[in-house]
């Protein structure tokens, strides 16, 4: 697990970041301020593949914050980075404040208290001064710390970037420096998953619905197999760019409900801007840990997402958990278990989750019985119902 550092110069982290990032499993990737061009002139396009966090000790290359920001990539910025960090937001540039108006202590917000990174954090050390220089936060900001007259010290932004502004780049060796430094080395461990997933396909959301466009029969004829009836309620989980929405929607009709849950806020915007949202609600969300009362859908649709989940087991419980009695989940992919293992130039693996003695058995733990089984050289699809 890697996350990039970015600061003023080449050279190794500093030893706060290194030391609380090696403690947690991480690796330190720096990367300078300014990058280097390319041969024509241009910085080179922002590539987050295989990093689970930032942090941004200077003014960094807001190509690669912006990035970071629509994968939800956790960021910390300090200091200096934390401007770059609202505008990349869409903060307007700020007023200047009056020097004289900012006094210390720095002290910490009531949301503090309840924010992924800030809860359970003491109060700043005396010795962080107050940041003096203009800054203006965009819509929707939380602020975390404040002091008189200059009240934005660290904020919020969404769920996964935090700006600092008391922390000087340098990062000396202060306590609560390195226990902020910690916690969020902790949260990036644990969020590494889910962040490895967004940033995939964040990068790919918008040329996706064109590149497999010539799917659209095959996962109509695959939700034909759900039966759902009129006025039924559908959820399409790991829905991508929505391609099976409509066809769930034709099958519940116009009293029904359709859903389409996906973790990757790009994914559920490329759907929207093609019209998914005629057709159900989309809903950024966990596939594993759905927000949806027990046995409140009457059938789940999933393509391709069972075998690359970290832990398939529970989240088959956690579908069964919400799918109602009489309910179908169907499993899907539009191509063949041989013929994906040979695109990728391997054989069948024995140990496959979708294997079918395999699938069974996994099925049958989580509470689902194993209704229909289908490995054919053109797709896959597999159709269980909620054992009595």
């Amino acid at each position: 697990m890697t996350v990039v550092v970015v600061q003023p110069a080449a050279g190794p982290a500093p030893s706060a970041v290194s030391r609380v990032l090696t403690a947690a499993g991480l690796t330190a990737r720096t990367v300078p301020v300014l990058p280097p061009l390319r041969e024509d002139g241009a910085a080179p396009a922002a590539d987050l593949s295989g990093v689970e966090g930032v942090i941004v000790l200077g003014a960094a290359d807001p190509v690669l914050v912006r990035e970071a920001l629509a994968a939800q990539v956790p960021v910390l910025a300090l200091g200096p980075g934390t401007g770059l960090l609202a505008r990349a937001a869409g903060a307007a540039v700020g007023s200047r404040p009056d020097p004289a108006a900012v006094r210390q202590p720095v002290e910490l917000t009531r949301a503090a208290g309840s924010d992924p990174l800030f809860a359970g954090a003491t109060r700043p050390s005396a010795g962080l001064r107050p940041a003096r220089d203009p800054l203006e936060l965009p819509a929707g900001a939380v602020v975390l710390a404040s002091c008189d007259g200059y009240p934005e010290q660290a904020f919020r932004l969404g769920a996964s970037a935090w700006g600092v502004r008391f922390l000087p780049q340098e990062l000396p060796p202060d306590p609560w420096a390195e226990q902020l430094l910690g916690r969020f080395a902790t949260l990036v461990a644990a969020r590494a998953e889910h962040t490895a997933t967004r940033a995939f396909f964040t990068r790919r959301a918008d040329a996706w619905e064109e590149r497999f466009a010539h799917q659209a029969p095959a996962y109509e004829a695959a939700v034909a197999r759900l039966r759902l009836a009129p006025g039924g309620r559908a959820v399409d989980l790991g829905c991508g760019t929505g391609r099976a929405m409509p066809a769930l929607r034709a099958q519940v009709g116009p009293d029904g409900h359709v859903l389409g849950v996906d973790l990757t806020p790009a994914m559920l915007t490329a759907a929207a801007r093609h019209g998914r949202t005629r057709h159900g609600y989309l809903v950024a969300a966990d596939c594993t840990r759905l927000p949806l009362p027990r046995a409140s859908v009457d059938g789940i649709f999933s393509a391709g997402l069972l075998d690359h989940l970290p832990d398939p087991s529970a989240a088959l419980r956690e579908w069964a958990r919400v799918t109602a009695p009489g309910g179908e989940l169907l499993l899907f992919h539009p191509s063949g278990r041989a013929e994906r293992a040979a695109r990728h130039g391997r054989s069948l693996d024995p140990d496959d989750l979708l294997a079918e003695g395999n699938l069974r058995g996994a099925l049958e733990t989580a509470g689902w019985h194993l209704a229909e089984y289908e490995d054919a050289a053109g797709h896959f699809l597999a159709r269980a119902v909620p054992r009595s």
